[in-house]
Formats: C-alpha cells, sequence, structure tokens
C-alpha cells in the first residue's frame, strides 16, 4: 500500500502580506497538518515558545516541500528554488525582518531566541543533498546527512527549550537522529518511490535483503530488527537530557519523544511489513497520550 504524497504547504501560502502574529498562525497551520506529533507534543509548552517551535518547523517543512513536493519539476529548478529560498532567508535575517509569509515569523524567532544561523546552513545543505543522492553507504555516511537534517534540529531547538546545563546538545542531537531514523524506518516504502534507501547499504547487504522487492522477508525482519535496536540506542541516550531541561520544556520533549518511539512499537506489531500497512500513531492516541504526558508527575519534575 502506497502512502498518499502529502498536500504540499505551498497552496496555504496568501498573496498578501501577513503580520508577525500572521506569520506564525501560519507555521502553525504547516506544523498542525502535516507534523502532528511535533504539534501535539509542544501544547505542553507556554504559549510564546510554541510559535517559536512552529516558526522552525515551517521554516523546514517549506524546504522539505521544494524537494519532494512540487510535482514533476526537474532537479536543477528545484536547487536553484532552495538556493533561492536559503539566499532570501540569509538576506532578511541580515535585515533584521522579512515580508515573506514564513520567513516573517522565521526571523523574529531566530533573532528573539538567538539561534546559531549556521544551523540553518547546514539544513539546506541536507536538503539539498535530498536533490541527488540516492543511498548512503555506511551508518557513518548517513550520520553526516542526518547531521544536517536531523540532529541539528535538536540544536535549534535548545535556545527555545532553554536547558539548565551546556551539555544537552549531545542528548538533544541524539533524539533529532531517532526521531529521524524512526521516519526512515516507517517510510521505507514511500522512500522507494522517490527513489531514496535511508538504511545504510552495509546493513542492508549483511542481511541479503533486496529492497527492490518491498517484500517482509525473514531477512528484511532482521534487518529492521537491527535498525529498531540502533534507533532505541539513540532514544536511550536522548533520555538523559531530560533533566537537563526545565519541567515544561522536559515534558514537551518527553511527549515527542513518547509518541515517536510508539512508532517504532506500531512496526514491530505489525510484523515488520512497512510495505503492506504504514505504521502511526492515530491523532486519538496523540491528545491522549500528550494529556498524560503534561501531568509533572510523569518525568518526576
Amino acid at each position: 500500500m502506497t502512502r498518499k504524497a502529502p498536500t504540499p504547504t505551498t497552496h496555504l501560502l496568501p498573496t498578501r502580506e501577513l503580520n508577525l502574529d500572521e506569520s506564525y498562525e501560519l507555521c502553525k497551520e504547516f506544523n498542525k497538518r502535516h507534523g502532528t506529533t511535533y504539534y501535539w507534543s509542544t501544547k505542553v509548552l507556554p504559549r510564546d515558545k510554541q510559535r517559536h517551535v512552529h516558526a522552525l518547523y515551517g521554516f523546514c517543512r517549506y524546504a522539505d516541500d521544494i524537494v519532494d513536493d512540487l510535482g514533476p519539476v526537474p532537479v536543477e529548478t528545484r536547487e536553484r528554488a532552495l538556493k533561492d529560498f536559503g539566499d532570501q532567508f540569509f538576506a532578511d535575517l541580515a535585515a533584521g525582518q522579512s515580508s515573506d509569509p514564513v520567513l516573517r515569523a522565521v526571523v523574529n524567532t531566530v533573532l528573539t531566541c538567538k539561534i546559531d544561523p549556521e544551523c540553518f546552513r547546514r539544513f539546506l545543505r541536507s536538503m539539498t543533498m535530498d536533490l541527488t543522492v540516492e543511498k548512503y553507504e555506511t551508518w557513518a555516511d548517513l550520520l553526516v546527512y542526518m547531521d544536517g537534517s536531523a540532529a541539528v534540529i535538536g540544536e535549534m531547538m535548545l535556545p527555545i527549550l532553554e536547558p539548565t546545563n551546556a551539555a544537552a546538545i549531545g542528548p538533544a542531537r541524539d533524539l533529532g537522529n531517532a526521531f529521524q531514523l524512526t521516519n526512515f524506518l516507517r517510510d521505507v516504502n514511500e522512500d522507494l518511490d522517490r527513489g531514496r534507501v535511508y538504511i545504510p547499504q552495509e546493513d542492508v547487504r549483511r542481511f541479503g535483503v533486496d529492497l527492490s522487492e518491498r517484500r517482509c522477508s525473514p531477512q528484511f525482519v532482521e534487518l529492521m530488527k537491527f535498525e529498531i535496536a540502533r534507533c532505541r540506542e539513540l532514544y536511550r541516550s536522548a533520555d538523559e537530557g531530560l533533566a537537563l531541561l526545565p519541567p515544561q520544556s522536559a515534558r514537551s520533549i518527553g511527549a515527542a519523544r513518547v509518541l515517536y518511539g510508539r512508532i517504532l512499537d506500531k512496526i514491530e506489531a505489525q510484523h515488520y511489513d512497512v510495505f503492506a500497512k504504514r505504521a502511526s500513531v492515530s491523532t486519538w492516541e496523540k491528545a491522549v497520550m500528550v494529556t498524560k504526558l503534561m501531568a509533572p508527575r510523569v518525568f518526576g519534575r
């Protein structure tokens, strides 16, 4: 079963100029429509922090749409559009303001929270890799890509979450990588549709799997078990960072961590067959779980 491609965010862009509050609301709508796990987990945060998380999501989602969801557009066109988007962002950041409907909120968040602009360069560099790189030979090779597409998101989030110790950066990076590896394992089928494989080729060969068959063979099951164990190790490392966050930040990140970890449980529950069904946590489950996780006693804070 092939998942229907998500609707690009571009159709939500207004034709008129938005004020700052409206720009944040637009980013929030992106998050609500396309990043429901992040959206629900942000509800634990104070409202002023929620909007900053929505702005980061809006930036990342818009760049991701340029790469994946513009329809049958040549790679060169996508690459130029991604470069133009990045150039506009950095120019607006230097100017201290933006008239772009998405970037107005993003620029304000970066300046208000003092997020390192280099994080956005690394993110855009990995998005550019997606235009031409179809697979990664080793785990180390994949980590180079994930540095800009996943680990760096954890770094962007830290100034918003305000950790009590600089040591939180390591767990934050591990959590970003754990989230993305979870997505990779869930989306093997969809990524094949896009001509991409995010499971290291050395692992695929080690377990004797031919992913092009899209078959949940015994060998594929063993491959998935190996990758899930790797992912859970990243989650365990990331969990050490919860104690370094203020209570509300810890509960928000803890909520996202539990919800994402649940996806791995779903993959296991369907006997690792990610080709027959996309493993997902329902909106109802997310709402119930986040409600429970909002209680301070969950993390002993």
